[in-house]
């Protein structure tokens, strides 16, 4: 390792190494995990610069930089490939800098439902997701709509329920933080909503002041309730 780190650092000190010298050369990938909440100067560092297609080994405006503390050459190669993953729904993103920014291309992976075509005692799972996405995209925006990987290992009704009771409903609470109204509109007949039953000076508040919770349903009453979502 030692020999061959060498030769590298030779080779790219001496300017040796040339397009050519890559293209039978594998592929590598470096994947970044919700990079836009990183701070992008500590995780890429010199990279930022060198990352450009045009500043890499063998092309034309090559660039190759001394690393500040061991003073080695550093370069990035034409076969070093940069994935960073991020959440549109995390409000980071619109912190991402746009020297980053443009040094990126971009590609929305959106919800597929094919993935779960597939019917839990009588709930078509895709259809299920595709409503809520639907009234998500109508009540607050496309960026918050729910990926098809919490359904994926469903494998019965059971499963369907935790993950219903436990991902699902907790995360469009949160999208919808005390707005019961819009929760009520996507899940329907499991928000339940009544008026105080005691004595409250109402011309200090609104009117229509209600309380509402979450409706635990089990068995068959939990079935029809979420085919009540999709129609």
């Amino acid at each position: 390792y030692i020999q061959i780190k060498q030769k590298v650092i030779n080779a790219i000190k001496n300017k040796k190494l040339t397009k050519d010298d890559f293209q039978n050369a594998p592929k590598y990938y470096l994947i970044i995990d919700e990079i836009n909440r990183g701070n992008i100067s500590n995780i890429l560092g010199e990279l930022i610069t060198l990352l450009e297609k045009d500043k890499r080994l063998g092309e034309d405006n090559e660039i190759i930089i001394d690393l500040p503390y061991s003073k080695e050459p550093f370069a990035v190669p034409p076969n070093l490939y940069i994935i960073g993953t991020m959440n549109t729904a995390d409000k980071s993103i619109a912190l991402l800098d746009t020297a980053l920014r443009r040094r990126f291309g971009f590609l929305e992976i959106e919800p597929n439902y094919d993935l779960i075509d597939k019917e839990i005692e009588g709930v078509k799972l895709n259809k299920l997701l595709e409503t809520i996405n639907t009234k998500i995209t109508l009540l607050k925006d496309r960026d918050h709509r729910i990926g098809h990987s919490y359904f994926l290992n469903v494998k019965d009704i059971d499963d369907l329920r935790f993950v219903w009771y436990n991902e699902i409903i907790p995360l469009l609470m949160e999208y919808f933080y005390n707005d019961w109204e819009s929760l009520k509109e996507i899940l329907k007949g499991f928000v339940k909503s009544e008026k105080p039953n005691i004595k409250i000076n109402y011309d200090l508040i609104d009117d229509d002041l209600k309380l509402y919770e979450i409706k635990e349903y089990e068995g068959e009453e939990f079935i029809k309730a979420l085919n009540s979502v999709i129609t």
